[in-house]
């Protein structure tokens, strides 16, 4: 594994953290609020990233083969996170676990926070968080594909090492060009979204908070009580509709560009995905109007607004939906588990594994009925290997194993077996918020430092592929050179 090459991209990870960190710099001067904690971040950022790059002996940009683009991602991600702790944990508002955890959950477009109290903070620090949601949406590692034509055929491992779908059933850029394209619908779609925000009634910065963290996905809000404090339903109308669409396929939308909206018409993931919300909405609803908590506009406006929150794992609220009955809170638990499309933004398991899962359960009971039937599994009109159904289902398999031994872990610390379980699924799934004292009215402050530990650790496992993050714990990984 060539060490050096891997100094210089984290070299160029360092660069981008400090100039990403001149951004809240900016805001706090704008503010007129104490600018030197930002400053002394880009600094040091800076000056790690001048370490780096003198000790990498590289000059210039190289190929980067699969087995250093899967290092680049995983220690990119962390080296990230650590730069991005600096602002809470320099300005003295947390400790180092609780500004790790705060960075973390930002760049994984978790949205999982431990300050108790939004209001109040630094007009930079809240700018800061809603950036880190904002740059985890599209990811450190594809802005750098996007942006720096250096990088040429290195974009595409890096991009397909970083990429949470199956080979044959993702619908992934492949191209630098195309992720270049992916990039700037991913900018536009922020743009489009502040305007709407201001006209709607919001005040421009809030309206680049909320927008930051909607596309992405990733639900850090300006105020303590998220989007319930606003109280507007136009403005919710608003966030739910661009929810959506971040949840959405961006590799879609360009080929949406490129030809017409049919290809969405033929698209059987986000069709899927649109009748999961809308059926959830009803669904909610319905239960909400049953138990007489809410007339049937109030209860349509709320139930379509978290659907589309949880499905998406955005994780904003407009109401304390811990209140809600039962059944109205394991549908949310459901939906933020399915997630959204391929893609996109959204953790979860995604649409379209669900799909291939839901088929090969299918295909296995009929071959049971019919043990000499020659039995296939198709997805948009394509038969798939067998390998792929594997994949998907190992990846199912791993996916609630990890959360299993994570809860026990939880429990271990302390926490009550419903906190530890929602906790554990909604940081793999990239949520956030869950319920109990980990809900929307609580933050995850109370829990103990091992066990956001874990939590942070779930956050990073469930933005990644999960096999990738197993192989790096091999040491045929370190020390093997045959077929790389």
């Amino acid at each position: 594994m060539n060490y050096g090459l891997i100094k210089f991209v984290l070299a160029h990870i360092c660069y981008g953290a400090a100039c990403a960190l001149g951004l809240p710099l900016a805001v706090a001067a704008y503010f007129g609020e104490d600018a030197w904690v930002p400053a002394l971040c880009c600094f040091l950022s800076w000056l790690l990233g001048r370490f780096l790059l003198r000790s990498s002996n590289v000059s210039s940009w190289q190929e980067v083969n699969l087995r250093e683009g899967m290092f680049i991602v995983v220690f990119g991600g962390l080296l990230i996170s650590f730069l991005g702790a600096l602002p809470y944990l320099i300005a003295g508002l947390l400790g180092p676990m609780d500004a790790l955890f705060e960075s973390i959950s930002g760049f994984t477009t978790t949205g999982a926070t431990v300050f108790k109290k939004i209001d109040g903070l630094p007009a930079y620090i809240l700018f800061w968080r809603s950036l880190t949601n904002w740059l985890g949406g599209i990811s450190i590692i594809s802005v750098f594909v996007a942006v720096l034509p250096q990088l040429a055929k290195s974009g595409a491992y890096l991009f397909n090492a970083e990429a949470e779908d199956s080979r044959e059933v993702r619908f992934l850029p492949r191209s630098r060009s195309t992720v270049t394209a992916v990039f700037y619908i991913y900018v536009m779609l922020t743009i489009i979204l502040v305007g709407c925000l201001v006209l709607a009634g919001l005040s421009k910065f809030d309206a680049v908070n909320y927008a930051l963290s909607t596309i992405s996905t990733g639900g850090f809000a300006p105020h303590t009580y998220s989007v319930g404090y606003l109280q507007s339903p136009g403005i919710e109308l608003v966030l739910a509709v661009f929810m959506i669409l971040a949840g959405g396929n961006f590799a879609l939308y360009y080929y949406v560009s490129l030809n017409d909206f049919s290809v969405i018409k033929h698209n059987i993931e986000f069709k899927v995905y649109l009748a999961a919300i809308g059926a959830a909405t009803l669904f909610i609803a319905a239960d909400l109007v049953r138990v007489g908590d809410f007339g049937l506009a109030d209860a349509l406006r709320h139930a379509f607004f978290q659907a589309a929150s949880f499905c998406t794992t955005t994780g904003f609220a407009s109401r304390n939906y811990d209140e809600w009955p039962a059944f109205s809170k394991m549908i949310l638990a459901a939906l933020f588990l399915l997630g959204g499309c391929s893609g996109s933004t959204a953790g979860g398991i995604k649409v379209n594994r669900l799909i291939v899962l839901v088929k090969s359960v299918a295909a296995e009971l009929r071959r049971t009925l019919h043990p000499r039937m020659l039995l296939s599994i198709t997805y948009q009109g394509k038969t798939l290997h067998d390998n792929t159904v594997i994949y998907i289902s190992r990846f199912f398999f791993i996916y609630i194993f990890i959360g299993a031994v994570f809860t026990l872990g939880l429990t271990a610390v302390g926490l009550s077996m419903e906190d530890a379980l929602f906790g554990v699924f909604a940081c793999l799934a990239s949520l956030g918020p869950a319920f109990g004292s980990i809900g929307v009215a609580a933050t995850y402050a109370q829990v103990p430092v091992f066990g956001k530990f874990l939590l942070a650790l779930a956050m990073l496992i469930g933005r990644v592929e999960l096999i990738m993050a197993l192989v790096l714990l091999r040491r045929e990984y370190w020390r093997g050179t045959r077929h790389w």
